[in-house]
């Protein structure tokens, strides 16, 4: 029974992170099983792999799905838009400011409001899958470390 009421709130919150992504209009709908999936390397950090899922992250919201190998950290950064995150698999250690740091597991979410800095990484053991969603076009700004975050 437990395990049904989790697998019920891990569906509500991606479905909720998806469906607040997806702008006016898109009136055909997607429908793609994660074995088909596209991953492309990320830009800037090398041991992640995203893939666009829906929406036009230079204009409008959009929902990413992340993969990253065990180890593979996302320095400290932030967003202009708000931030969710759904853990799908793996470990996956999140800190914020002014927060305490926590691993969240399957089904774990984190949300980082707008030019909260944040970082996270895979622990080890498994790779980690994510889906990310923001509510507004999409930008990244680095934070160095040591730096004011």
């Amino acid at each position: 029974m437990m395990r049904k009421i989790t697998s019920t709130m891990l569906l509500g919150s991606v479905m909720s992170g998806i469906l607040m992504a997806i702008p006016g209009g898109t009136s055909d709908g997607i429908v793609r099983p994660l074995s088909q999936v596209k991953f492309e390397q990320d830009e800037d950090v090398k041991c992640l792999r995203s893939s666009l899922e829906s929406g036009d992250p230079k204009t409008g919201p959009s929902t990413f799905i992340l993969k990253a190998p065990e180890h593979c950290a996302v320095p400290w950064h932030y967003h202009t838009a708000e931030e969710q995150l759904v853990v799908i698999r793996g470990p996956v250690l999140t800190e914020m400011d002014g927060m305490q740091s926590s691993t969240l597991g399957a089904g774990g979410f984190a949300l980082m409001p707008s030019k909260k800095h944040h970082r996270f990484s895979c622990g080890s053991g498994s790779e980690c899958l994510m889906v990310v969603s923001f509510d507004r076009s999409y930008d990244i700004f680095w934070v160095k470390e040591g730096g004011d975050h």
